[in-house]
């Protein structure tokens, strides 16, 4: 089963996150499922958010999406994020 890892920093996490639980139901049609939200020790302000993917094309899709810029910029992101499409090895 294949994984999306996403590292982002935010500005503020209570708005990040209000904006990150509007999605979820486009997250769920494009095939991604949230198993696990992280938040660094040290930087707060930095977050990795951990993915089942049930559908690769539509993940793909999504992530690379104009809507996901916009809710990225909606939700207080600074910088482009990380992501990285995984498998178990």
């Amino acid at each position: 089963m294949p994984y999306l890892l996403v590292k982002q920093k935010i500005i503020d996490f209570e708005r990040w996150y209000a904006v990150f639980k509007s999605e979820a139901k486009a997250q769920k049609e494009s095939g991604l499922h949230d198993i696990i939200i992280f938040r660094e020790i040290i930087d707060e302000n930095l977050i990795v958010c951990l993915f089942k993917i049930d559908n690769l094309e539509k993940a793909k899709a999504f992530t690379d999406s104009q809507k996901n810029r916009g809710i990225l910029e909606l939700s207080g992101t600074t910088g482009e994020p990380e992501i990285l499409f995984l498998d178990k090895a």
